[in-house]
């Protein structure tokens, strides 16, 4: 295959990337006789370039088409029946309209089937609503266009669609993967290629993927014309990190890893372009396989509405037997003497010879007839007020982020209550609670601290504190020999993304006139030197940008050109820096060739770079984290070690994050021999050759010089601190689980006052000297028996621990465990352990944990507590633990949109997560419950009356209303007054409920909903109905109705008492309500005049069709002057009850809301400012997190530190429980 130009070849090799070195060899093809492939779960053949051998059987793979709907054309209609036909209530009268049919029928088939199409109709109406959105997004998805190979080295734009498997692709910087890939070659001569992976892991720094270099050659569209190779490799599989292959390309077989597979939904980076062949289409792709199916997520009280339907049909089925029972027996009794109902041997309803099969007849009978006791509506109109809430959530402005566009969104209206009564927040914590966005903000160089910015935690305590943020804007640190420039200000410059360090010390080359501005320059050749990154120069402006395996690394190269050491060119083996000369006073070029890269990982906890300078010295540069970087100090590198530590103390105090930065001078003898065993182990292929590597880097890691440390922030979203604290004070629980290292996630746990001093902190990992010793020997069985009985150890002490401060509330704990050491605490043995140690501390923080880890822990809260608990998160790294939880919230951020695809509900930002659950879970919540408690009610009120009429006429089966009155009770007379309950209303204001902020305990406690108040409603549903039935019947059987001294028949009896229940429920809900509206006027008085109307039009129909209803307004009822008074007095009297227990119970045993209420009303938060305030401190909940917390103890220690005679402010040295520093490795039990 023949090399492009010279040209060409070398416009290329400029923007070569940082991925070999001198000593970094590129993995050979190799022989594959250890690759399983062609056995069980290998059998996958690919024929590169040639997918039309794809079409045909057995070769013939899924298309690449991916749907994530629930329904498609075909199933819609079978499994949304089947949906809606899991509802009990639905199942019910399903049966009754069969049975309406039949001549035991008490109604006509028209009125029982019309509601329950409508109702079944309307919901199933939603769910295809739904689901079609989800068609568009994946639509929008599958439509994407990538470049295709047609043949004879031409490429076409094709959708992703109709990929097929054997398909040659040509993928663009910054294009999405369309399938997983093979990759074949780069626009980078090397074969290499940067890959940013956070829609699969949501990790943000780029991985670094390359070709075979059999395959590097392909580096052009018109060299594919004659390509062909043949592919054997795993069959599909969710391991995102795994690959096993080979590939045979013209008779050579090459072994296939991992590090050539391009996975689906991964966005090339940095590279102008790349070649591949699709392995995995559609779903059968990594990142489908990852993917679940939506979970069905029902909220507690709609479990709970289940239960009391259940409760209904047994109260029904009971009422029915019992009519059942006596009209049998009445039958075989009596009936012989009731002659004028003709009994005929063909009448088996009313036979007395046959009176059992009469009373069967009559109890299917009852069934049916007391049907209203079960509200048919219910369902639809819940989902009705649930769509309208979601639609109040989504226009909510204050929930709004401008700078993105973004809106809050309900993706589902189910779970609207839900948010409510969460009890556990179980969060992320990059890109959720943090912005993800480092910042240069403070430095310790040679035992001097520089830097007088302040961090988001400092400004949050000195708002608390009543200081002027403007006193905290410098560094108090007397530690320089020289003393410090006060009242300097710096040139005013506009903000650099990045870079927020103040101290004119060091800025503008003035760090040459400090006492070691040798160290000082050594410390900023460090930064711009011992990295990865990689520099982008706009074409345009000439500036340039780096591009980062983390936000940490960018930050340090962006500090180190703003100090005047630019790092502007990297190349093969060598990077560019232009560098401040404190001899000229200029900027000069200085070329480092780096020799070897020591890589960072979790274990080293550091990396390094071996450089050889412009005088052929050889350095070696080291950062890391400060317990590692201090155990390798040699006896003459310790000078600044005291004195840095102290500076690293306060840094984390602040809620920075740190590093040590050291190096060592290497005579070129000691790197010769060094990087011989280093090359060695570098070259080596098995499972030695990690551990091989750790101990060649620790050979020459080793007598290191400190130089100082470094502070970033991670910036915390805007709002993040007090959205936990109002969170904490409304009596929510939060858990931080993120996949970053445990210093980090103590950091942030300090910014976002989770920790503080004086927290007493359980730390549960494996880093001791028992698990190390079995990590020596290698065997996993012993290195898996002494982990498990050491975290079964830390557990039991940190539970006895918190048992011993048990009755002590001014001692808190917070859990920090990580992901290792949850491998085992998750199993079955532990699991109860951890969860009853967890739950006993004021704060959790899980480091190091996998999304399938984040997954678990939050079905054993959930299953554990058996309390609603929420997951939120940005990456597709939290979509397990956001389906896994009651309720998932998925912030749109920076790490792509399958956290808000996978969630409930998606936000812009974590702030507007306590206005979200404060507010409209709290009205949510209360609004749902109120509208369940009085449709039960008035079904109940409705539904019994038809029972007390069948008692009186002897059960026989007559009923006392015309049939659509009843069919029409639910639909059109009662049903939007309480629609209109369930949207607009409110016990309090948005504004109280943020002000008041425990007011959210009564979802916690569900207060709201809990048995005493639902049987309270179905108990004034039991009076009411009594009320109604036998006032109206004693007020018209015994007296004359009109002037002419007639009396009313059925007809006018049914009319009435319908009138009167029409009443009595809508005035009930009048004060039932806290909150009106012109619309709930109207639903309430509007739904008793449309009665009236109804009536009146139903009236004059032909009497064929409105049978008992006929002229029944107009000519019987509405000129009698006892109807008006009837409907008058049963209204008073039904109701009355109520308005007696309401004010007897605000006036004695108010609630919370009620007393707010009242003086919100009174204007007392005028005319009584201190009332007001001693009512806001009973409003919030005593809690041990959050800033609130965090000032009460700065200002209790304040206090005992002024009392005592010590310094206020003075180090806390107790906030661990088994070390005094809690930046250290050594922290753990």
């Amino acid at each position: 295959m023949a090399r492009g130009s010279r040209t060409r070849g070398e416009k290329r090799m400029r923007f070569s990337k940082l991925y070999t070195y001198a000593a970094c060899v590129r993995p050979g093809g190799g022989t594959t006789d250890e690759v399983p492939v062609g056995g069980p779960g290998f059998s996958r053949v690919v024929f590169c370039n040639n997918p039309e051998k794809h079409l045909q059987q057995p070769y013939k793979y899924k298309s690449n088409y991916v749907s994530t709907t629930k329904y498609n054309l075909i199933t819609f209609l079978p499994k949304a029946l089947f949906e809606q036909f899991r509802r009990v209530a639905n199942l019910y009268f399903l049966l009754a309209a069969a049975i309406s049919l039949t001549p035991v029928a008490p109604y006509s088939a028209s009125s029982l089937i019309a509601p329950l199409v409508f109702v079944v109709g309307v919901s199933m109406i939603k769910e295809a609503v739904e689901d079609s959105r989800r068609f568009t997004q994946d639509q929008e998805i599958n439509n994407r266009k990538i470049k295709v190979h047609t043949g004879q080295g031409k490429f076409e734009a094709r959708a992703w669609k109709k990929l097929r498997v054997g398909d040659v692709v040509k993928v663009e910087k910054d294009q999405f993967f369309p399938a997983d890939l093979l990759m074949l070659s780069s626009s980078y001569p090397d074969g290499i290629c940067y890959v940013e992976t956070m829609n699969l892991d949501g990790e943000t720094n780029l991985k670094l993927k390359r070709s075979l270099e059999r395959t590097i050659e392909l580096d052009e569209d018109a060299e594919f014309g004659q390509f062909h190779a043949d592919m054997n490799c795993e069959d599909p599989n969710p391991s995102l990190y795994t690959f096993i292959g080979n590939i045979t390309i013209e008779g050579e077989t090459l072994a296939l890893g991992p590090q050539q597979i391009l996975l689906r939904d991964s966005k090339l980076r940095n590279t102008q372009y790349v070649y591949g062949v699709v392995v995995f289409s559609g779903h059968d792709t990594k990142v489908m396989q990852n993917s679940t199916d939506v979970p069905s997520k029902r909220s507690r009280i709609e479990r709970k509405m289940d239960k009391i339907i259940y409760f209904l049909f047994g109260v029904l089925l009971l009422i029915s037997i019992i009519g059942a029972v006596v009209f049998g027996v009445r039958t075989k009794n009596d009936m012989p003497d009731w002659w004028y109902l003709e009994p005929t041997d063909n009448d088996i309803y009313n036979d007395p010879d046959r009176a059992a099969a009469s009373a069967l007849l009559q109890l299917i009978t009852s069934l049916i007839l007391y049907g209203y006791l079960i509200p048919i509506s219910l369902y639809v109109s819940i989902e009705v007020v649930k769509v309208l809430q979601a639609m109040f959530i989504n226009q909510d402005l204050t929930m709004y982020h401008a700078e993105s566009d973004t809106p809050a969104r309900a993706r589902t209206s189910n779970l609207n209550e839900e948010l409510g009564q969460v009890d556990t927040i179980l969060s992320d914590k990059t890109g959720t609670l943090t912005c993800n966005q480092m910042e240069f903000l403070k430095c310790s160089i040679a035992g001097v601290s520089y830097g007088r910015g302040i961090t988001e935690v400092e400004k949050a305590t000195a708002k608390r504190l009543g200081k002027d943020i403007k006193d905290l804007d410098e560094y108090d640190d007397n530690s320089s020999n020289d003393g410090e420039v006060r009242g300097v200000e710096m040139s005013a410059k506009a903000h650099i993304k990045g870079f927020n360090f103040k101290d004119e010390r060091i800025a503008n080359g003035s760090w040459v006139n400090e006492s070691n501005p040798d160290v000082i320059l050594q410390f900023f050749r460090i930064l711009a030197v011992c990295h990865t990154a990689i520099p982008e120069e706009d074409e345009s402006t000439g500036s340039v940008s780096y591009e980062a395996e983390s936000p940490d690394e960018a930050a340090f190269v962006i500090a180190a050109r703003e100090f005047g050491f630019e790092f502007c060119k990297r190349t093969q083996n060598t990077v560019l820096v232009r560098e401040f000369d404190p001899s000229s006073g200029k900027q000069v070029e200085r070329e480092y060739k780096v020799l070897n890269l020591l890589e960072f990982n979790s274990t080293r906890k550091r990396m390094s770079v071996v450089v050889k300078d412009e005088n052929d010295q050889i350095f070696v540069m080291c950062k890391g984290a400060d317990s590692v970087i201090y155990e390798r100090l040699g006896k003459s590198g310790k000078a600044f070690a005291e004195a840095t530590k102290g500076h690293l103390a306060k840094y984390g105090e602040a809620g920075l994050r740190t590093l040590a930065l050291s190096y060592r001078k290497l005579e070129e003898a000691e790197y010769t021999e060094w990087n011989a065993i280093f090359l060695k182990a570098k070259t080596t292929v098995g499972a030695d050759r990690d551990a091989m590597l750790d101990s060649a880097s620790e050979l020459i890691e080793k007598d290191l010089t400190l130089v100082g440390a470094t502070a970033v922030e991670d910036k915390l979203q805007a709002g993040v601190p007090e959205c936990i604290d109002r969170l904490a004070l409304a009596g929510l629980k939060i858990w931080v689980l993120t996949g970053d290292k445990q210093e980090t996630a103590i950091n942030i746990g300090f910014a976002c006052s989770l920790l503080r001093e004086g927290m007493k902190q359980i730390i549960v990992s494996l880093e001791n000297a028992e698990v190390r010793a079995a990590e020596e020997f290698g065997d996993k069985d012993s290195i898996a028996k002494v982990s498990k009985e050491s975290i079964t150890q830390q557990l039991m002490i940190g539970q006895q621990q918190v048992d011993l401060e048990r009755n002590n509330a001014d001692v808190v704990f917070a859990l920090i465990i990580d992901g290792k050491s949850l491998i085992h605490a998750l199993d079955d043995g532990l699991k109860e352990k951890l969860l009853h140690l967890a739950t006993n501390c004021a704060s959790v923080i899980c480091c190091r944990v996998s999304p399938k880890q984040k997954a678990m822990i939050t079905r054993l809260v959930k299953e554990g507590t058996g309390k609603t608990c929420l997951g939120i998160g940005d990456g597709a790294n939290d979509v397990g633990m956001i389906q896994e939880a009651d309720i998932g919230i998925g912030i749109s951020g920076v790490e792509g949109m399958q956290a808000v695809m996978a969630s409930d509900f998606a936000i812009a930002q974590f702030r507007y997560l306590e206005r979200l659950l404060i507010v409209h879970g709290h009205w949510c919540y209360k609004r749902i419950a109120l509208m369940i408690c009085y449709f039960f009610y008035k079904n109940i009120t409705f539904g019994l009356t038809l029972f007390y009429y069948q008692a009186y006429s002897t059960f026989s089966g007559q009923t006392v209303y015309n049939d659509w009155y009843m069919s029409l009770f639910n639909v059109f007379f009662t049903s939007l007054p309480v629609i209109a309950l369930g949207v607009f209303e409110q016990d309090v204001s948005p504004r109280i409920l943020m002000q008041f902020p425990a007011l959210y305990q009564q979802g916690q406690q569900n207060l709201m909903f809990g048995w005493s108040r639902i049987f309270g409603w179905m108990i004034n549903g039991l009076y009411s109905s009594v009320i109604a039935f036998v006032f109206n019947r004693l007020a018209i059987s015994y007296m004359a109705f009109r002037s002419d001294g007639k009396v009313p028949g059925l007809e006018a009896m049914g009319a009435i008492m319908y009138t009167c229940i029409v009443w009595v429920v809508n005035v009930q809900l009048v004060l039932a309500l806290s909150y009106f509206t012109w619309m709930q006027h109207v639903a309430i008085w509007g739904s008793i005049a449309l009665w009236y109307i109804f009536l009146l039009i139903y009236g004059n129909i032909d009497p064929v069709q409105s049978t008992t209803a006929y002229k029944v307004l107009t000519e019987v009822i509405a000129p009698s002057a006892m109807f008006w008074l009837i409907t008058i007095l049963t209204t008073l009297g039904c109701i009355l009850p109520y308005f007696v227990f309401t004010s007897y119970r605000r006036t004695f045993y108010p609630q919370d809301h009620h007393i707010i209420q009242e003086i919100r009303h009174l204007q007392k938060h005028v005319t009584d400012p201190e009332m007001w305030k001693r009512e806001r401190k009973k409003g919030v909940r005593r809690t041990a997190v959050g800033m609130t917390a965090h000032v009460e103890h700065r200002v209790s220690s304040m206090q005992t530190d002024v009392r005592f005679g010590q310094q206020p402010g003075g180090s806390d040295n107790s906030s661990n429980v088994f070390s005094p520093d809690r930046n250290r490795d050594n922290n753990s039990v």
